[in-house]
């Protein structure tokens, strides 16, 4: 394998103090034996500890077994595709907020909307360059449950109908509690301190994601979508998250009483965490 395709020089990866009681854990599921070596060894070297797992049920059975900060997973596997077994750690309790990131080499459209659907947080096509692989790494980690929240989420954001509630990654939407991933809140969140104004999908890219690369604009439609369904009451005519095409997305929320009540029912968080 030419290991200049995966970018082997040091790279700076997350720092960890030592009040730590252990090694951030990283489960690698890959069923090509030169690239799991290459990634689990880049990663081991930077201080984390790697399991690793060959074919899609050997990755489950590891996956409850240690509960990982993150999971790495390769899209095409034996015996349990990535597809099917990121849609059963996402039901399973014990794994369903672990961070999912997909390494595939398959990088078309339908292929990503179909891992984010799935339930997967971020997607990265082979062949991909070490540091990059980093920068997602330690972006998924800073959104974890598992690392500090950021200052900005210190306290309890509200405008209107929508209240933000960090402590537990929930919004309070027309007074209906309505639970949200780890990503969702944090677009949620970027798209509030912004109310009424049209954010640029490079900003949301780089706040929310902590990275920018080229041409990922799906990677915020999907989430968007998928905020719509859980906050809309027809997500296919928004009201509040708003596409202005060409620019990027605008949250429209009334103020105080002139909060209308929605058009039908908002779906309670079980609902909205079962649609797609």
């Amino acid at each position: 394998m030419d290991r200049a395709l995966f970018g082997v020089a040091p790279v700076a990866l997350p720092h960890f103090s030592q009040s730590d009681a252990m090694k951030p854990c990283i489960l690698l599921i890959e069923d090509d034996s030169d690239m799991r070596d290459l990634v689990a060894g880049h990663l081991e070297h930077g201080g984390f500890e790697v399991h690793r797992a060959d074919d899609g049920i050997k990755g489950q059975a590891l996956a409850f077994q240690y509960c990982p900060d993150l999971i790495l997973l390769d899209l095409m596997l034996p015996k349990v595709d990535g597809i099917t077994l990121c849609q059963r750690l996402r039901r399973e309790e014990r794994t369903a907020k672990i961070p999912i990131l997909m390494l595939t080499a398959l990088g078309g459209t339908k292929d990503k909307v179909s891992g984010f659907n799935s339930g997967a947080d971020d997607y990265l096509t082979k062949p991909f360059d070490l540091e990059e692989l980093t920068v997602r790494v330690k972006a998924l980690l800073r959104r974890s449950d598992r690392a500090p929240l950021s200052t900005k989420h210190n306290e309890i954001l509200s405008y209107g109908c929508l209240t933000l509630v960090p402590e537990r990654f929930e919004a309070i939407w027309f007074d209906a509690a309505v639970r949200l991933t780890h990503l969702e809140f944090e677009l949620l969140h970027c798209l509030l301190q912004r109310h009424g104004q049209t954010v640029a999908p490079s900003l949301i890219l780089k706040e929310v994601w902590g990275y920018e690369p080229d041409d990922d604009i799906e990677t915020i439609r999907v989430h968007v979508r998928h905020l719509r369904t859980k906050l809309e009451p027809d997500p296919r005519k928004p009201r509040f998250i708003k596409t202005v095409y060409g620019a990027g997305y605008c949250l429209e929320l009334p103020n105080g009483s002139t909060v209308p009540a929605p058009a039908t029912p908002l779906p309670t968080p079980v609902e909205a965490e079962r649609r797609p």
